[in-house]
């Protein structure tokens, strides 16, 4: 058979048929996509990520969601607030009445009693410490025994042990005064009450029972991340982290952070030695101080739900395409020797 090019003139009609324009056409495009396929894969960076998911919380437990609880057993007389309202420190939440309205009375009573009791005590005892100086005096002049001088002693102690009976009594009546007079219940702190626990009037409640819930105002922030056990161990301190809240509009590439929108920046502030009760290990995130603050706590409060990325090593897209397909961990920095 004829192959050479200088035979195809013996074949008219071979030689008068051209490819198609589009043939050629999409043969080039598919050569010169190939190439900047493979150039892609070879030579653009991607950053890899550990994803997780989250909630915003406070680290301080003061800045947590707070009970707040009758100091005294009663019943609710009157409620200063209501759901919803906010409050300050110190402001008055509700008022407790004991179920005996003459407890106070009587209390006062008793009070007066063993301040009496207190004040014969005392006469008591002065008047024991005059006789035992005067039996001094006498024994040693010899008019009566030492027997006499040692019983002037003892009685002298008991006057005593009965005043200090009679003031630790007077001590335990102030304290039972004392929390039966605290039964304002004030706000502990500035902040907004979600929910009142306990009914006017009739409501019978027992110290330490909770009266309502207080959403503390402006609390610090940091976010949770639980992440997959496979890369907890490559996560540090300081890592940066991107950050997409609930209801905050954000558009994400995780390999190419920059070109990301909507997105709030923050760093690993910790990470926990231990999982999880449904396997995953928790990385605490805070708001990177270079960067721009995260939305108030008006728009992202405590609970909102969080997506994080944490940020890693910077690979190829190739190597990374070539990790996920074969279920690889994320690339691992060796440590520098000069590093401990």
């Amino acid at each position: 058979m004829l192959s050479r090019p200088e035979h195809l003139h013996h074949f008219p009609t071979l030689t008068s048929i051209q490819a198609p324009r589009a043939a050629v056409a999409v043969g080039w495009m598919l050569g010169i996509g190939t190439l900047l396929a493979v150039l892609i894969l070879l030579y653009v960076p991607w950053v890899q990520t550990s994803a997780g998911t989250g909630r915003v919380m406070a680290p301080n437990p003061a800045d947590r969601v707070q009970a707040i609880t009758a100091l005294v057993q009663g019943r609710v007389e009157h409620w200063y607030v209501e759901d919803g309202q906010r409050v300050r420190a110190g402001d008055p939440i509700a008022r407790l009445v004991d179920n005996d309205p003459f407890l106070l009375q009587r209390l006062a009573a008793e009070r007066e009693q063993i301040e009496a009791e207190i004040a014969a005590a005392e006469q008591a005892v002065k008047v024991a410490e005059s006789q035992v100086s005067q039996t001094r005096e006498a024994a040693e002049k010899g008019f009566v025994t030492r027997r006499n001088f040692e019983t002037a002693q003892i009685l002298v102690a008991e006057r005593r042990a009965r005043l200090a009976e009679a003031k630790a009594k007077l001590s335990r009546l102030e304290v039972t005064v004392n929390r039966q007079s605290a039964q304002l219940v004030r706000a502990p702190r500035d902040g907004r009450i979600l929910h009142i626990n306990a009914a006017t009037g009739g409501t019978l409640v027992n110290a330490g029972d909770t009266l309502a819930n207080l959403a503390p105002h402006a609390p610090a922030r940091v976010v949770e991340l639980m992440v997959d056990g496979r890369d907890v161990a490559l996560i540090r301190p300081g890592q940066p982290v991107r950050l997409a809240f609930e209801g905050w509009p954000a558009v994400q590439f995780s390999g190419w952070p920059s070109v990301a929108h909507g997105m709030f920046d923050g760093r690993v502030r910790a990470v926990d030695p231990s999982a999880q009760q449904t396997g995953r290990f928790r990385v605490l995130v805070e708001q990177d101080p270079g960067k721009p603050a995260w939305p108030d706590a008006e728009f992202i409060p405590l609970g909102a739900k969080v997506r994080g990325f944490i940020q890693m090593e910077t690979v190829s897209i190739g190597y990374e395409l070539w990790r996920i397909l074969n279920n690889f961990p994320l690339e691992f920095r060796a440590p520098n020797p000069g590093t401990t």
